[in-house]
């Protein structure tokens, strides 16, 4: 049977991407502050109502700060045929896809996915446009292959959609309440790139990490709001006395230094509640732990470690969980950057550019993790490379920690005798 042509308002509308939509928002919720802590109600005590303390840690804003720039805070290097990489360069560069591979990681390791459509603009340029995640439906057939894609949103109380097929996109809108294509052009580039951070129960939808860290934060939070509330309570030591005063009107809260003349027989002393601060370091220790763990973050980059003379191989060990993390995330990355090549290749083509199977496949991309190191001892690791002529001066380049533009420093290069 035939689609309507409205079929996407149906499915937009579906219990399994509205609660998938539901948990993005979520999770934006979280992010902005809205933690299960600050649901914590108030208390009545000695017939007043007590607020109690709500600590907020936005410890997860960190942990994927760190998981992004960890990757991507150097620039990716795009490697292979000078000729193909010299036009692939140019277009990284004026579409500024260094910002746009920093915000696709950002969105994909907060909530599980990412979708950039590939265009050229009004005056010719290769650009991409990142769709928010809330905003983003992809579409699969029964066998699992990727159909179509729509984009929605509400704005002022109107139904934006823009359905992306391989080769039209289509506008509409129920502006004036009645839902209307309001425009349809020639799609050049294909379908919306999915960058997803795999799910075990839907290998179509991306999930965020940050679910596997709530439970620990909840508690985090949970923990230290309590005892700050037991520490401010029981602070201050609770006067008691027992017996007759012989002269006096008790203790004046004002005075410092106030004494007591008491009865025959009658006792004062002061009662403190002692906190278990061993017990309450241990739990946090605890927690605090579990979510470096979790998270794969080495505690030495949260501060939470004392080091001192430590060799290159011991910071790449401290560094190895984050390494792993990196290499996943790398490789959501990776495929999508490898879709974008292809994309960029065919507009390319439109433009009268044409880069042949052979160059095209040379073309790769490099990532510089952001792991502390030496920079003397690869320095020195490449010039004895070189001198055994073991290494071409482009690689040479490429793994310096000094060269952020590689066919640049080629071309200056270029005409004069090099040594390393």
């Amino acid at each position: 049977m035939q689609k309507s042509q409205e079929w996407f308002i149906d499915e937009v509308k579906s219990y399994y991407n509205q609660k998938r939509i539901n948990e993005i928002l979520d999770i934006k919720e979280y992010l902005s502050g809205k933690h299960k802590i600050v649901q914590r109600p108030n208390e009545m005590w000695n017939g007043k109502v007590y607020e109690p303390r709500k600590i907020v840690l936005q410890y997860a804003k960190t942990l994927l700060s760190f998981q992004t720039n960890y990757l991507l805070k150097n620039p990716i290097t795009i490697t292979g045929d000078e000729s193909a990489v010299w036009e692939f360069k140019k277009v990284h560069k004026k579409g500024k896809y260094d910002r746009i591979n920093y915000d696709i990681l950002d969105k994909v390791v907060k909530y599980g996915m990412a979708a950039e459509y590939v265009y050229v603009d009004e005056q010719g340029a290769i650009r991409s446009k990142i769709i928010d995640p809330a905003d983003s439906f992809p579409f699969f057939d029964n066998d699992n292959n990727y159909k179509s894609f729509v984009e929605h949103y509400n704005i002022d109380g109107i139904s934006y959609y823009t359905v992306y097929y391989p080769h039209t996109v289509q506008q509409w809108n129920n502006e004036g309440g009645q839902l209307m294509m309001v425009g349809e052009y020639a799609n050049l580039s294909g379908l919306p790139i999915l960058y997803l951070n795999r799910s075990e129960l839907d290998e179509n939808v991306g999930r965020s990490d940050i679910h596997d860290w709530i439970s620990i934060l909840d508690s985090m939070e949970d923990l230290i709001s309590k005892f700050c509330d037991s520490f401010y309570k029981h602070h201050n030591p609770i006067p008691v006395a027992i017996g007759q005063e012989i002269k006096g009107s008790g203790i004046n809260p004002n005075l410092v230094g106030q004494g007591l003349q008491l009865d025959d027989g009658a006792d004062f002393k002061m009662v403190t509640t002692e906190l278990d601060a061993n017990g309450f370091s241990t739990i946090w220790k605890t927690l605090l732990q579990s979510l470096l763990d979790v998270s794969s973050t080495p505690a030495v980059s949260l501060n939470k470690t004392d080091i001192s003379n430590l060799s290159e191989v011991s910071i790449k060990l401290l560094f190895s969980l984050a390494d792993i993390k990196a290499s996943h995330n790398e490789r959501i990355m990776r495929e999508g950057i490898e879709q974008r090549f292809e994309q960029i290749r065919r507009l390319l083509a439109l433009q009268g550019v044409t880069i042949s199977d052979d160059e095209f496949d040379t073309l790769d991309v490099v990532f510089t993790y952001a792991t502390p190191q030496n920079a003397r001892e690869t320095i020195e690791n490449l010039k004895t490379l070189n001198d055994m002529g073991a290494i071409s001066l482009q690689s040479i380049l490429e793994h310096s920690p000094y060269t952020s533009d590689v066919l640049m420093e080629m071309e200056r290069l270029k005409g004069r005798s090099y040594e390393v």
